[in-house]
């Protein structure tokens, strides 16, 4: 079914066709399909969805549109929504909601159940603690592989992963972990501290969740254990819940290189301005420390004045400068992101990214300096003056560009701020000191 499908079954009022062909579907498909409607014709088809499907489906609409059903559905509906929810995504739900539905929401829940949602509200908003969900097969060392079979069969239908299985001791305390593929193909008699892999690869619950992302990054889980000071398991964290910080670190990183403040609301559903806001203090800044290019061009006021056709090339060579950082930039910031690259690598990228930078300045200088005489006509002293002057500002611009979002991640900012339009007004300043410097020095001015 598509949009245009479900139009006309409500234009024809075929509610039972409707709910046919939306029962086939993935919940993910039947909530991009309800979301966009209007609030009472969505709100008339969610309820025509079985038990389970709206459950789902409800988890994958926007937080508008979670809202919007809550404040509509009636307290019977609304308990089968929080007794069906997975506990992460019932925190998650609550976390943006409204103080007087999250009191109606949390009125559904059990008491086990909303000591444990208060718990999970305190963890840091980015942390481990904050994305983990409790709903995990947990076995104790001396279980018996039949029986381990027996308890995940039980319990399994309500957590989230069962492929993964957490052995801990009576006080809670992780001891090992073991893959369901294990436990089938194992002897039943063996007990799961025979098979159990105690190398556990954990975070802690006030780890960052960038850091979580990292870890699932490098190992490729499909789960990953949460535990607490003392070791104690708390949670896990699911491959389904780091993929959206994944998706919202990288959001984050791009609204900071182009010099915007992060916002996690959707374009077109954020007002003009809170836009306005989120972009105004960097462009003031950046506006600001611009007038640094305008003072160094004043000083040098004569020297432009003594040869006018100078002041043709600022803006080549201001680009091309603000080009090779950027470069730069961009792939250290990457670097760091993923892991790849660590502040202790700074002087491994400083050192290549010298080399770098003479073989790219030296070739862009051959090429301007040949273009300079054979076409643009321009005496050799003035072409040497501009080909110099690439070469330094190409250097220049990329061991800044490259050291920089180091210096910001050592220093404990985010490094995305070192990007784009930071380091051109930075290099935009350095190029023309160093295009006016040469250009005095070869012309005796």
């Amino acid at each position: 079914m598509d949009e245009r499908r479900l139009e006309e079954l409500i234009k024809e009022k075929n509610y039972i066709t409707i709910k046919k062909e939306l029962d086939k579907l993935n919940p993910v498909d039947v909530a991009e399909l309800l979301e966009p409607l209007e609030l009472h014709t969505s709100l008339l088809i969610f309820r025509m969805l079985s038990k389970d499907l709206a459950v789902d489906v409800f988890s994958s609409f926007s937080v508008d549109k979670q809202r919007d059903i809550i404040g509509l559905v009636t307290d019977r509906e609304l308990k089968n929504i929080v007794e069906e929810l997975y506990f992460d995504d019932m925190v998650d739900m609550i976390e943006e909601m409204p103080a007087n539905l999250v009191k109606k929401i949390l009125s559904h829940a059990k008491e086990e159940e909303r000591n444990l949602i208060n718990q999970f509200l305190k963890y840091p908003p980015d942390s481990a603690g904050s994305i983990m969900t409790i709903e995990y097969v947990d076995l104790k060392k001396e279980t018996t592989v039949k029986n381990a079979l027996k308890h995940i069969k039980k319990t399994g239908l309500d957590k989230e992963t069962v492929y993964t299985c957490y052995v801990t001791d009576g006080n809670r305390k992780l001891e090992g972990i073991v893959s369901l593929r294990k436990i089938v193909i194992s002897d039943e008699d063996k007990t799961i501290e025979e098979i159990m892999d105690t190398d556990v690869i954990y975070v802690n619950t006030h780890d960052d969740q960038e850091t979580v992302a990292n870890v699932f990054k490098k190992y490729g889980f499909l789960a990953l254990p949460v535990v607490d000071k003392e070791h104690r398991l708390t949670g896990i964290i699911t491959v389904d819940d780091i993929i959206d910080v994944i998706e919202q670190e990288a959001t984050e990183d791009f609204q900071r290189m182009a010099a915007m403040s992060p916002s996690e609301e959707a374009y077109l559903e954020t007002g003009v301005f809170t836009l306005a806001k989120h972009r105004l203090p960097w462009l003031l800044i950046l506006m600001v420390s611009a007038t640094f290019t305008g003072r160094i061009m004043l000083k040098f006021e004569t020297l432009l004045s003594s040869v006018v056709i100078l002041s043709t090339f600022i803006p080549m060579l201001m680009d091309t400068g603000g080009n090779s950082g950027n470069q730069s930039s961009t792939l250290i910031i990457r670097g760091l992101a993923t892991g790849e690259i660590t502040t202790h690598d700074w002087y491994k990228v400083l050192w290549k990214e010298l080399r770098i930078s003479i073989v790219v300045g030296v070739i862009l200088a051959l090429v301007n300096f040949l273009r300079l005489i054979y076409i643009e006509k321009i005496t050799y002293i003035i072409a040497a003056i501009i080909s110099l002057t690439t070469i330094v500002t190409v250097v220049c611009a990329k061991l800044v560009g490259g050291t920089l979002p180091i210096l910001a991640k050592r220093i404990g900012l985010d490094p995305a701020i070192m990007a784009g339009p930071l380091i051109t007004t930075i290099i935009d300043a350095l190029s023309l000191m160093v295009y006016f410097g040469i250009a005095a020095t070869l012309l005796g001015l």
